[in-house]
């Protein structure tokens, strides 16, 4: 099973020097054989391999602007293609999905999209990131604890890094916890955390509606100078 620097699938190029340490370190070597093994036992992985790092890859790290942290990926046939909410064009969009465009267009007036493809807004600097970016068909947060969230800790930990100020969106409490770590503008830091609920259908009533982050991420882009996102999807995916 190929992994970004070997052959088979290439990082993109801004992440891949900054996270060759993580690819050469041990748990990333047991993470590998992990998942050979499941293969070997003839378990289906999502997405496909050739996708596990589609975040990075649709959002360089120089061009981030926005972070949107997810769990696990879809583990539907058919749905997973390496951007947390996201799924395939064809696919309807998923509970948790219907109620971020709902808060969107609460707060921006934008319509709701029918599809549930958000690579739009990945191509814009959002950079869409699981925690988790792979799992065994219908068997939901089954490789947890595996090696994954230490390798996109790695990931958060460089955006927050940067000197440009990011907008964090950290939407339950799993979220908020991997990226607790980063410091805020009203911690004396560069980069705006909004925090809220989940937008799944169990606590979206909770304080996910209403939380209007979609126009706060864009106000504070533009307040230091750098463009807002078109969270606008087109109408096909």
């Amino acid at each position: 099973m190929a992994m970004a620097g070997e052959d088979g699938i290439k990082l993109e190029k801004s992440w891949k020097g900054p996270l060759a340490g993580e690819f050469a370190a041990p748990y990333m070597a047991e993470l590998r054989a992990f998942l050979l093994a499941e293969r070997a036992n003839g378990k289906r992985i999502f997405p496909a391999g050739s996708l596990w790092f589609h975040a990075l890859d649709a959002t360089p790290l120089d061009e981030v602007r926005v972070v949107i942290l997810g769990q696990d990926p879809y583990h539907g046939p058919g749905q997973a293609h390496g951007l947390c909410f996201s799924v395939r064009p064809g696919v309807r969009p998923p509970p948790s999905l219907v109620n971020i465009y709902k808060e969107m267009e609460s707060d921006l007036g934008i319509a709701r999209a029918r599809h549930g493809h958000l690579e739009h807004w990945a191509k814009q600097g959002v950079l869409l990131l699981n925690s988790v970016l792979t799992v065994e068909q219908h068997q939901a947060a089954s490789h947890r604890g595996k090696g994954w969230e230490q390798f996109t800790d790695a990931i958060v930990r460089l955006v927050a890094e940067k000197e440009q100020p990011v907008v964090f969106m950290l939407w339950g409490s799993y979220a908020q916890k991997k990226a607790a770590f980063v410091q805020s503008v009203e911690q004396g830091g560069r980069h705006l955390v909004l925090k809220a609920p989940h937008p799944s259908p169990l606590s979206a009533h909770n304080g996910f509606f209403g939380c209007r982050h979609f126009s706060k991420a864009n106000a504070f882009l533009e307040e230091q100078g750098r463009a807002p996102i078109d969270w606008a999807l087109p109408a096909e995916a």
